[in-house]
């Protein structure tokens, strides 16, 4: 497989494993078609995908994996209705029997699922898994803060990584805040705001000024955020476009304008409710 070299910056997480900043999210990509869209995703140069038990597809991102030969970062995430007791690790073994790669790089709770009760007990399994070096790094996805505190004081162990829902429309400013003092790294998913952002005319301006799409803009503001970003994309040239972001940086009063389109507007389910 033909792949194009990219020199994509890194992040050091909490344990010392270095994660890149961008990566290929697989959600909603049917089973049938994700081994060839992480191929495209591959030779377009990325070098992180993110996928999930509840996708079903990490079949096909293995197999993507596998077939190139390179070292790709690969993080997957065990399902709330797989918590408790001795369901997170049959999840996991599940999930690595899928993918069927010699390691996993990060293995998240996908959701806390709060009317469980039970996301504290499995994050000491995830912790489990980690000290037997099974995974290298543990993280959560769609955690709140308060969620993170209860699994912090519960273990004495704090995520790498918290995957929650970012985009302008939605900043998460007093989370992100949370996750840096707690030297949690943030990753923005939904990070184009489900495609509703592109047509706002402050990404058009914006991107006429630097010479790039609205979506490389609005990635470019996750970047420039010290966030991590995984865009979805479903064909080759979407995956490109959302990867030429390297070249240019948001300047203050760019980020000055895309901050004052905060709001409330959450697109995905809440997480106390989930």
């Amino acid at each position: 497989m033909s792949t194009q070299v990219i020199e994509q910056p890194e992040v050091i997480l909490n344990d010392g494993a270095r994660m890149p900043k961008l990566g290929q999210g697989v959600f909603l990509v049917p089973p049938e078609d994700a081994r060839q869209l992480v191929e495209t995703g591959i030779r377009a140069g990325y070098s992180a995908v993110d996928s999930a038990a509840f996708y079903r597809n990490e079949k096909g991102v293995g197999e993507a994996i596998r077939a190139s030969g390179e070292r790709i970062f690969v993080t997957t995430k065990l399902w709330r209705d797989e918590q408790g007791g001795d369901k997170p690790r049959r999840a996991f073994e599940r999930s690595f029997a899928e993918l069927g790669l010699q390691s996993l790089d990060l293995y998240l709770i996908h959701w806390p699922a709060p009317s469980l009760d039970l996301y504290a007990e499995t994050w000491k399994a995830l912790v489990e898994l980690h000290d037997e070096g099974r995974v290298r790094s543990i993280g959560v996805s769609n955690f709140t803060m308060d969620h993170l505190k209860r699994i912090i004081d519960a273990t004495g162990v704090t995520p790498a990584v918290n995957q929650v829902e970012l985009h302008p429309g939605f900043q998460q400013r007093k989370l992100v805040e949370f996750h840096e003092e707690h030297g949690i790294v943030t990753t923005s998913w939904s990070p184009l705001g489900r495609g509703a952002l592109l047509d706002h005319p402050l990404f058009a301006e914006l991107g006429a000024k630097h010479d790039k799409t609205p979506a490389q803009v609005i990635i470019r503001w996750h970047l420039d955020r010290g966030l991590t970003v995984i865009p979805k994309a479903s064909s080759g040239a979407r995956l490109r476009e959302n990867l030429d972001v390297f070249d240019f940086r948001l300047d203050a009063d760019d980020m000055e304008r895309i901050a004052a389109l905060d709001g409330t507007s959450r697109i995905g389910p809440d997480p106390d409710s989930m």
